[in-house]
């Protein structure tokens, strides 16, 4: 009884998890929604609609760069 009861939890847990993490995604096209995040070596964080105004942006991400292999 108790297994069955903790699958049910785990498989529910697993289930929102994965609908979650699409809900908030964009499409090819789509525009990116507003945000800032903290600059290197700057007091004030960096918009996008700040870098958007210079030109083209590109965001990138080096995450296993800091990553044990």
């Amino acid at each position: 009884m108790r297994s069955t009861l903790v699958r049910g939890f785990v498989l529910a847990l697993l289930a929102g998890v994965m609908l979650a993490g699409t809900a908030g995604a964009l499409g090819v096209g789509d525009k990116a929604p507003e945000f800032a995040l903290p600059a290197a070596g700057q007091q004030q964080p960096v918009k996008l609609s700040d870098l958007l105004g210079k030109g083209p942006v590109v965001i990138y991400t080096a995450i296993q760069v800091f990553t044990p292999t």
